[in-house]
């Protein structure tokens, strides 16, 4: 009695189970068809390219991350070189992927930031209780007497990715150890105080800071802005002033015995070294150390 029970319910579940087993077969073979009729075909090339990239996804060439990178170069050659991360050595690669010939020329971008004055020596600043942001508090007129110079609340560092800017003592600090060049810093500062700057050597010479008032104002709230005096540019042809600000061409950038001595005899020691063993900046009045090219 039990036998022929087993066996009716048997007989009664095998066509559920006969169907259950045909469709998932023809599931199977749907989706096996779909796989291959919509499988999206990669380039070799835009693998061979990603490989060599950084991977790091800094955004730094304009897009989304280094994928995106890959397949835009292949499909435009000329986009090559906007690997900052990577460098001549990434472009070289890149080229050697598409079979182009790349030269390994072109120096490494790098922040600097044109401005050095700590909280010591911003001599009129008032109380912020808003946003701990350097973008909010732009907003303000009156958070600090200079109009240029860094807030220091850490937007730029809250850009980076690579944790390889600081801020000490009220004033954005790059460390160049581990900088990768992306750039974003840059684009944080809403006072434009960081500019990318091609490292030729390892370590550049810049006037940090980025005010326009005049040298009687800027003295009256900086202890180290540059004051637009004219020494420097007395001193070496890289070196101009305009609109009460000296500035350096980097497109001609070599140091000398002419910028060494601009540096020492700039009053305010507003001319410094950047990179990774740059000198300690001065206090005016200092000589300033050899810079190490």
């Amino acid at each position: 009695m039990i036998l022929a029970s087993a066996m009716e319910m048997i007989h009664n579940a095998l066509p559920a189970a006969v169907l259950a087993l045909g469709l998932a077969t023809l599931f199977a073979v749907v989706l096996l068809i779909a796989s291959i009729k919509l499988r999206v075909e990669t380039d070799p090339k835009v693998e061979e390219v990603y490989n060599v990239l950084p991977h790091i996804d800094c955004g730094a060439c304009g897009f989304a991350g280094c994928a995106s990178y890959a397949k835009a170069v292949v499909a435009n050659p000329e986009l090559i070189g906007r690997c900052s991360p990577g460098g001549a050595e990434t472009s070289v690669a890149i080229g050697r992927a598409l079979n182009l010939q790349i030269s390994g020329g072109g120096a490494p971008s790098r922040p600097i930031v044109h401005c050095r004055a700590h909280r010591e020596d911003k001599l009129f600043h008032a109380a912020y209780d808003g946003i701990e942001s350097c973008t909010s508090a732009n907003a303000q007129p009156d958070v600090q007497a200079c109009h240029f110079g860094c807030l220091g609340f850490g937007d730029c560092t809250r850009a980076c990715k690579f944790d390889a800017l600081h801020i000490v003592d009220g004033l954005s600090t790059v460390d160049y150890d581990k900088c990768t060049g992306c750039g974003a810093c840059a684009k944080a500062c809403p006072r434009n105080l960081i500019q990318m700057v091609p490292f030729t050597q390892d370590n550049m010479m810049t006037v940090a800071c980025s005010s326009r008032e005049s040298g009687k104002t800027t003295r009256t709230f900086c202890k180290v802005g540059c004051i637009g005096c004219g020494i420097c540019a007395k001193q070496s042809d890289l070196f101009t002033v305009a609109d009460n600000l000296a500035k350096m061409n980097y497109e001609s950038y070599a140091p000398s015995e002419a910028t060494q001595t601009a540096m020492d005899k700039c009053p305010t020691g507003v001319i410094v070294s950047r990179g990774q063993t740059a000198p300690a900046d001065r206090q005016p009045g200092q000589k300033a150390a050899a810079a190490t090219a």
